[in-house]
């Protein structure tokens, strides 16, 4: 594939875009001819295709957190997935088999699902509860952990399963009534690569006295492929839920649970069941991670990431730091550890499972990191956390997505500031945390 094919296809999505932000109206033509790449039998044609309409409207509409956003998304992929039903029979038959004919049927069942769902459960008729994954580890701390936390309670008898990859089922296997059902989701993987976990997922969910929690997940492509029967489906909106208010997404997922299932003081939790031993070194003791989930803008930069690791341990914290699942971050990780001028005995690297990092973070004094899921597993379980988050896309990005819980949390919201300026505000949070003195 050539080079001006790919900037072409980035231009028809950005395109669109702008005529949106302008208010210019909604172009079917630039969306048809995406999705015309997108179920091209190139594979580098379909996922470059892929990578336009995901990197450059999907979730730029989904940062938003805005109603007209999740409207216009709705728009968009009722007529992506009505044009790959042509050359996938599978789906096509599956929404047949949901009465949906059209891309019209497709959109209005996805309006209707936004409004509040008309709940007359019974506990003692519900065999098993069915919760789809947000496929993200901190998604699923932040967000899909504080509706297993309702759904416990609201049907102790039930059944709990988790639907999606196994390292986030792992965060939850230490609860005997959590089981796994196997979904996987190839957040790099083309249109149709998307698109066809959808069969697996309705295929897991065909069974009877069930409900289906859905949080907005990408295994229904955020409420829009049906899975299930309306009637005991259960579609938490995240996108727009609370629009108008800066409250972070599992403050409102606690309240969306109160007002569906009548449980309050949902909150968000992790118990990942007894992985690789982690010995927690002599106190205190701090958990970092430089990961920024494949998004470079969430980063400060090497020169940052190594001063602020040597103050830390220089402060007489012993320090554990997640090498990530490899590549790119461990080598970020490696090198800072070898340049932080900080005594090798306070600090080490970890590589192994994020289920049995989020333990250790559970059982540390401190935790500090970029914007990714260790800040939710550190806020979720109470531990002090510093966050550097930057990067954000909007302000009501970073409201949504700030550490939410109990313990004290300080946020170091980066703009434009120059990484020794962040430095100085990260130092300056740290000591109002732990009053430590370098």
């Amino acid at each position: 594939m050539s080079q001006s094919t790919r900037l072409n296809l980035h231009q028809l999505a950005s395109e669109f875009m702008r005529s949106f932000q302008a208010g210019s109206g909604y172009s079917r033509q630039n969306i048809a001819a995406l999705a015309e790449a997108a179920s091209s039998a190139d594979p580098a044609v379909a996922k470059a295709a892929s990578e336009a309409i995901f990197g450059d409207i999907v979730e730029p509409l989904a940062d938003r957190f805005e109603p007209s956003a999740v409207s216009l998304y709705n728009k968009v992929f009722a007529q992506i997935v009505q044009h790959c039903r042509a050359s996938m029979p599978e789906l096509d038959a599956g929404l047949t088999g949901f009465g949906v004919s059209t891309e019209d049927e497709l959109l209005a069942r996805a309006e209707l699902l936004r409004r509040p769902p008309n709940v007359s459960l019974q506990p003692a008729d519900i065999d098993r509860v069915i919760l789809l994954s947000r496929v993200t580890l901190g998604a699923d701390v932040a967000v899909t952990s504080v509706l297993l936390d309702a759904a416990r309670r609201s049907f102790p008898k039930a059944r709990i399963m988790i639907a999606g990859g196994k390292k986030s089922y792992e965060l939850f296997a230490g609860d005997s009534r959590i089981a796994h059902a196997p979904v996987t989701y190839r957040r790099a993987g083309s249109l149709h690569d998307r698109l066809a976990p959808w069969q697996e997922l309705k295929r897991t969910l065909a069974a009877r006295n069930c409900i289906v929690i859905d949080p907005d997940s990408r295994f229904t492509q955020l409420g829009l492929l049906p899975v299930c029967p309306e009637e005991i489906y259960y579609f938490f909106e995240s996108r727009a839920y609370g629009a108008g208010g800066g409250e972070p997404l599992p403050a409102l997922a606690a309240r969306w649970t109160s007002e569906t299932f009548g449980i309050d003081g949902a909150a968000p939790w992790i118990a990942p069941a007894p992985a690789e031993s982690i010995k927690v070194p002599r106190r205190p003791f701090v958990t970092m991670s430089l990961g920024v989930g494949e998004n470079p803008a969430k980063r400060i930069g090497e020169d940052f990431e190594e001063r602020l690791l040597g103050y830390a341990a220089r402060t007489g914290a012993n320090i554990l730091i997640d090498e990530g699942a490899g590549g790119e971050e461990a080598t970020r990780v490696a090198r800072a550890v070898d340049r932080c001028d900080a005594s090798r005995d306070r600090v080490r690297s970890f590589r192994g499972s994020f289920a049995a990092f989020a333990d250790a973070v559970r059982k540390s004094d401190l935790y500090i990191g970029y914007d990714s899921a260790g800040q939710h597993v550190a806020a979720a379980c109470g531990v002090p956390l510093v966050s550097i988050f930057a990067g954000f896309p909007s302000d009501r990005f970073l409201a949504r997505w700030r550490p939410w819980g109990k313990g004290a949390i300080e946020t170091v919201t980066v703009r434009n500031e120059k990484p020794a300026e962040v430095l100085a505000r990260t130092v300056d949070a740290l000591v109002r945390l732990k009053k430590w003195k370098s």
